[in-house]
């Protein structure tokens, strides 16, 4: 009887968590739309830095100037909706100093070499696009190799330290699509946004459930009710 109770009392827990899980979703969601459609502000500087996380900083709309340093760049492994081959990632010295990496764009696989050349972006320029969290580690069952230069992501740090650059930041940015466009160069604003919110459906579950274990008690009860009664005759 006891166990059953807790049982109920946990499933309901579970429910109502799920239902707060929810609420913060929601807000987040919200949260990074107005991100990704507002005014571009300055990519954060050094000082900024110990700030950047995924609460107050991802999917941030900014923009930052510099000069790319495209004998550097790295190519990752990417799936995209274009089919399979890479993302671009640049180191791009701001006019404050400090390195960050860019994501360009997509290459399409067997990208020919002096095609790639072709679109390098040389001299001053600015870069918009949105903050995005390193990756560090390696992709999905796929562990980054920068011994022998095979990137399956996006690990700031890693790459940082395999191009030998310094004053990184600790994020990288997706650039938005060049306008206008210019030859050869990777494609840009792939950027996926999408969060997996299904907490309204596993607190449907654990409110269920929890419901089952309140009839199934009930059921037992009962039977243990009939059972105790005086009988009549």
């Amino acid at each position: 009887m006891l166990a059953a109770l807790a049982g109920v009392a946990v499933l309901i827990g579970l429910g109502v968590w799920q239902v707060q899980r929810l609420g913060w979703k929601r807000e987040l969601i919200e949260r990074v739309e107005q991100r990704v459609h507002a005014p571009p502000v300055a990519a954060p500087g050094r000082e900024l830095w110990p700030n950047v996380n995924r609460a107050n900083s991802e999917y941030l709309r900014v923009t930052v100037r510099g000069r790319y340093r495209n004998d550097k760049e790295t190519l990752v492994q990417a799936v995209t909706e274009l089919g399979g081959g890479f993302w671009v990632l640049t180191p791009f010295v701001a006019d404050a100093g400090y390195t960050v990496l860019i994501n360009r764009g997509f290459v399409p696989l067997y990208t020919d070499a002096a095609t790639r050349a072709q679109g390098w972006v040389e001299g001053e320029t600015s870069v918009t696009g949105l903050l995005r969290l390193s990756e560090p580690g390696g992709g999905y069952l796929r562990t980054n190799e920068p011994a022998n230069d095979r990137w399956f992501s996006r690990d700031v740090a890693a790459i940082a330290a395999a191009r030998g650059l310094d004053e990184v930041a600790p994020y990288f940015i997706d650039a938005e699509a060049l306008e206008p466009e210019v030859a050869g160069a990777p494609i840009g604003g792939l950027t996926v946004i999408a969060f997996s919110n299904n907490h309204l459906q596993y607190a449907l579950t654990w409110f269920g459930l929890a419901l089952m274990l309140i009839g199934a008690l009930g059921l037992v009860l009962r039977h243990e009710w009939r059972l105790r009664r005086p009988q009549t005759t």
